[in-house]
């Protein structure tokens, strides 16, 4: 499927040094050339924003509502345009663009039109021994906020970035990854679109596109707040960039999430689950459970069981709904680290069941892959691999358990599968304190 032709007036020659060249993941054909915001273009985008926000933050929360509404409507209205841009542009699987990112951001507009005037709205407070006073406290539009955004999903990402702030009258600047320039074009008329049916300027949200060079100076452009998500690597970068002006940061940062299955949990349950996640958005996502860590007493069921249906698993390129499991890598770059990590874990001892070598031919294609006899030491055991890699790890006991699953510096994300709900509910409560910008949740079933 074919992008909208609504791009022409974001593309460069490709002699232009500042220009993004997009591809096609999935089949390696050019999609064409996006235009990169120099530093000076992301000042005058913050500066536009500005001018729009003194509009946007003396609007009404029904005006709001509107304004969310009508985009509701939009990303209804085309949500196969949308599901197809997201295909093109990251050569992930029709399925994946519709439940992985459409119906999420659906669901956020939703929700903050539902409730966000109530979040709001001002609060009485007490004053404590100040009887002769009265308080509350008021909910003030920051200003401009900026968003730096990874490639997973490119239409979630954007959207479900902006409209939390977007519905608290601040003005946003979002700076996509240069990996899925392609499609932002035709996201930024949607936006567009919602705005001016009630009236406000198209610059109270904007998407810039670039290279880090373009997302340091929207850090350092004097934004009220910075919404980042992406690698622990990057974080420092931003947090660095941040504290030149004082900005108030929020991260989310990488994973190496454990999924602990307990010898009494339900293997069917178990195995569809950590299929879900190591390879939904082919492991894409920075709550992907990299590390399946199963008690004795199931393991070779377990692994048997997962093997034959991670093997199974359709990959090539997407072209319609409902022929493919699993697309392509977004980026050259992922691929070569997905790629170094397995080849270490196997000169390191690790065995390949399923995949665990690059294809011949056309596309980012790296397959479905499970490793056995991985042991913590390995890099694939302590580095995020954010790709369709998983590792099966044995253990003998709930102890054993959470002392492996607290072996890395990440602390994302965690879940625990027993049929005990008391085991469920006691095993994760041993998880260390995550790291900042971090959150452990788990689940037991």
């Amino acid at each position: 499927m074919s992008l909208p032709n609504v791009a022409a007036a974001n593309v460069g020659p490709r002699s232009s040094p500042a220009v993004i060249h997009c591809i096609n993941p999935a089949t390696g054909e050019s999609l064409g050339d996006v235009l990169v915001a120099t530093p000076d273009d992301v000042s005058a985008a913050v500066e536009r924003a500005r001018l729009a926000q003194k509009a946007w933050g003396s609007s009404s929360f029904a005006q709001r509502r509107r304004v969310l509404g009508h985009l509701l409507d939009l990303v209804v209205s085309r949500m196969d345009d949308i599901c197809g841009a997201v295909v093109e542009d990251s050569g992930k699987t029709f399925e994946n663009a519709l439940l992985g990112e459409v119906m999420p951001v659906c669901n956020k507009i939703r929700w903050v039109m539902k409730h966000g005037e109530r979040h709001l709205r001002p609060e009485k407070v007490g004053t404590g021994i100040l009887l002769h006073k009265k308080g509350r406290i008021e909910y003030r539009p920051l200003g401009v906020v900026a968003c730096i955004v990874p490639w997973n999903y490119p239409f979630q990402n954007i959207f479900g970035s902006f409209v939390a702030p977007l519905m608290a009258g601040n003005a946003v600047v979002i700076k996509a990854s240069e990996a899925v320039a392609w499609s932002t074009r035709f996201f930024q008329t949607l936006i567009d679109e919602a705005l001016r049916r009630e009236g406000f300027s198209a610059d109270t949200v904007q998407i810039i596109n670039g290279f880090g060079e373009t997302g340091a100076a929207l850090v350092r452009a004097r934004v009220q707040k910075i919404l980042f998500i992406g690698s622990v690597g990057n974080g420092r970068r931003i947090i660095e960039g941040s504290a030149e002006h004082l900005t108030p940061t929020v991260m989310e940062l990488g994973g190496k999430d454990p999924m602990i299955i307990c010898d009494d949990a339900d293997l069917e349950h178990a195995v569809h689950s950590a299929l879900g996640g190591c390879f939904i958005n082919l492991g894409q996502n920075c709550i992907a459970s990299e590390r399946l860590i199963v008690m004795e007493g199931i393991y070779d069921r377990f692994v048997a069981a997962f093997g034959k249906r991670a093997g199974a698993l359709r990959q090539g390129v997407p072209i319609g709904p409902g022929i493919l499991d699993v697309g392509a890598i977004n980026t050259r770059q992922q691929m070569r680290v997905i790629d170094e990590l397995v080849t270490d874990a196997l000169a390191n001892g690790a065995r390949a069941l399923v995949g665990g070598r690059l294809p011949e031919g056309p596309g980012q294609f790296y397959p479905p892959t499970v490793l056995v006899d991985v042991t913590p030491d390995m890099r694939i055991a302590r580095e995020e691999v954010f790709g369709p890699v998983a590792l099966i790890m044995r253990v003998k006991d709930d102890a054993q358990a959470i002392a492996l699953a607290n072996g890395t510096d990440f602390g994302l994300h965690s879940s625990v599968f027993t049929r005990d709900k008391a085991r469920g509910s006691a095993l994760p409560r041993h998880s260390r304190r995550a790291p900042p910008a971090s959150t452990i949740s788990a689940c037991a079933t």
